[in-house]
């Protein structure tokens, strides 16, 4: 549970139809089970102890009776074991019957909670035998709640919430199968009155498409709710009299399935909540109001770090599946090219002028220019296209800035650097062999003032090019190519440029466009201020800073989801192991916070450009934090791992 991971189980367990023995002793070797693996949170199905298809045989009190022992040989059972456990039955208060989930921790009953919504349609007649548990007070009825031969009573009602002692932000509440599918689920008040763990103990039986249908809704409410859901669904071993019952169990967080079990298939799955995630959540949402209406009944477990089995995903701004990432770039092209269509139109500029490299981050600006200017029906050639060769420049990736203008049909210009430099090192007094930050710096700015120039002469707009990965390190020339009129891609992390010019390279239908930008995307990342070693790119940013895929991993899940260096380290050893070691992870993670924090007063002043995904670092936008902030408190983290 450390660092707000909670291992939580769905379990399916075989039972038999009525025989509450037999389904005792299934639900007792689960939970051992259960806690063997780790889990905290174990969530089994709706009338688990019975079976869900006992039909009359619930108005039997031979059964109920049954069904009441068994819990109190369960609640026993649970003693010594470091878990919660949710598990559903038939239980008779003031001579009605409810289905309920009865809440047990350390021995003990702690909760009952009734089913609200109880379905009599289609091949459903519970309201035969089930009454409504909206009814139900938890004060008036908490001394009905004394279970077989105990000498306790037992709070009873759809209100209650299960409060972690030595996890606060864990806090479970429960709502039964159909409770889920009505117009407002008991689940949206839970979670408006802090519930941040969803445990649904269901029987939902099977037919075609349910199993979507059911995903669908589980991870649409988890959504809504910034919540973690846990559906534990009745499976085999029910009866198959007139329907089937598939199983199918989901662990959800936030919208994302974390696990789900195939249907038809009796089995347990596993995964961690991380319920400091879903805080966070909240507290980025104003309009996520809590009401703190509901019940607190406190329990607790011990404090444990939960193995993490959940999937961690090296590149979370990347899509894994291919035809989603195809679609994601699509999406992504055509919102940079509209954000810079409206900026030419409203500013009625006749051109737009990009410096081009032969470097990835330019390659991407020209794309997108072509498409915006594609949009607008307006000829290519007015993109005026520079290339502006200094020391660095190499003849790859000068042919590649050439091949690529050509081949887009913009209007190509080359304006040399090297004497206006040079000439600028005599004004300032510059040693030309002394290769420091001046060094670069001047060439960089140089660039600028050509471009914001040839703007001028053109009537037009300079296109930015820096990424989102180079804000976010500060890699970048303050007032050099830090500067713009219009930053296409200031949202686009690194990793995400290399696939957007690679779904180009793909779709464009033009070899010779698609040989350069492969070769583009072949060639290392540098900004190429220092002068060539063998005619070989001198100056590779990835040594220098570190490689981008682990700053954009750092970088989501700072911005993102606000984690501390500790939780995102853990994380990422996860997600890169067997690719970096531990120390180079950490070494890498140190940078990352350093320079974060000291560059902030680049990103406080950036020009205008579209924001395209769930992270940003315009001051006008998603990140407001100040030029002088401290990395102390991170740094000393950071040093304590």
């Amino acid at each position: 549970m450390k660092q707000g991971f909670v291992k939580v189980a769905a379990v399916t367990p075989k039972i038999k139809v009525a025989d509450t023995i037999y389904n005792g002793q299934q639900i007792r070797f689960h939970m051992d089970e259960a806690v063997k693996a780790g889990a905290k949170v174990v969530v089994f199905p709706e009338l688990c102890i019975t079976g869900c298809t006992c039909g009359d045989l619930f108005f039997h009190d031979a059964l109920l009776r049954a069904a009441r022992k068994e819990l109190f040989e369960i609640t026993e059972h649970s003693q010594g074991l470091d878990a919660i456990f949710f598990v559903g039955l038939p239980y008779e208060i003031d001579g009605k019957l409810y289905n309920m989930a009865a809440v047990i921790c350390g021995g003990e009953v702690i909760g009952l909670v009734p089913k609200t919504y109880i379905p009599g349609h289609h091949e459903s007649y519970e309201t035969r035998y089930f009454a409504s548990g909206a009814y139900l007070d938890t004060e008036e009825t908490a001394n009905y709640g004394s279970i077989f031969n105990t000498d306790y009573v037992v709070p009873v009602g759809t209100d209650l919430i299960f409060c972690c002692a030595s996890l606060p932000k864990l806090r479970i509440a429960v709502e039964i199968g159909e409770d889920l599918m009505v117009a407002t689920p008991p689940s949206t008040a839970h979670a408006l009155s802090g519930a941040t763990v969803i445990a649904n103990l269901s029987a939902f039986a099977a037919s075609v498409g349910a199993d979507a249908y059911c995903k669908k809704m589980v991870s649409s409410q988890s959504a809504r709710l910034h919540c973690g859901y846990i559906l534990a669904a009745a499976g085999e071993g029910e009866s198959t009299q007139d329907m089937v019952f598939k199983g199918g169990n989901i662990i959800c967080e936030n919208g994302n399935i974390l696990a789900a079990s195939s249907c038809y298939d009796s089995t347990v799955i596993y995964s961690e909540v991380d319920v400091e995630r879903l805080e966070m959540e909240r507290r980025s949402q104003n309009t996520f109001e809590v009401e703190e209406d509901h019940i607190g009944i406190g329990f607790d477990l011990r404090m444990t770090e939960s193995q993490l089995s959940r999937n961690v995903d090296p590149n979370p701004f990347v899509p894994a599946d291919s035809s989603e990432r195809s679609q994601r770039c699509e999406e992504i092209l055509t919102i940079q090219a509209l954000g810079l269509k409206k900026r030419m139109e409203h500013t009625y500029s006749a051109t737009a002028v990009i410096g081009i490299s032969g470097g990835l981050d330019s390659t991407l600006a020209l794309l997108v220019t072509a498409r915006a200017f594609d949009l607008m029906g307006k000829d290519r050639k007015d993109i005026v296209a520079v290339t502006m060769p200094g020391f660095g420049t190499t003849d790859r990736t000068y042919d590649n800035a050439i091949k690529l203008i050509q081949s887009l049909g913009a209007t190509f210009r080359e304006i040399s650097i090297r004497d206006a430099v040079n000439q600028h090192f005599a004004d300032i007094g510059h040693d030309p062999s002394l290769h420091n930050v001046t060094y670069e710096n001047s060439q960089a700015r140089e660039r600028t003032q050509i471009l914001m120039d040839v703007a001028n002469q053109a009537n037009g707009l300079v296109i930015g090019t820096g990424d989102l990965s180079e804000l976010a390190l500060g890699w970048a020339t303050y007032n050099g190519d830090h500067m713009s009129n219009y930053a296409v891609n200031a949202s686009i992390p690194k990793t995400l440029v290399r696939y957007l010019v690679s779904y180009y390279a793909d779709t464009c239908g033009d070899e010779l466009l698609s040989n350069t930008l492969k070769d583009v995307l072949d060639t290392p990342v540098s900004p190429e201020l220092l002068p060539p070693s063998e005619g070989k790119i001198a100056q590779i940013t990835e040594d220098l800073v570190g490689p981008y895929e682990l700053h954009d991993f750092f970088m989501y899940y700072v911005l993102r989801m606000g984690y501390a260096p500790a939780k995102i380290y853990r994380l990422a050893k996860k997600a890169f192991a067997g690719t970096y070691t531990d120390e180079f992870i950490l070494k890498w993670l140190k940078t990352f916070f350093r320079r974060f924090f000291m560059q902030q007063f680049k990103r406080s002043c950036l020009p205008d450009g579209p924001k395209v995904g769930s992270v940003g670092v315009s001051p006008r936008g998603d990140l407001r934090m100040p030029s002088d902030a401290c990395v102390t408190v991170w740094m000393r983290e950071i040093e304590e791992l």
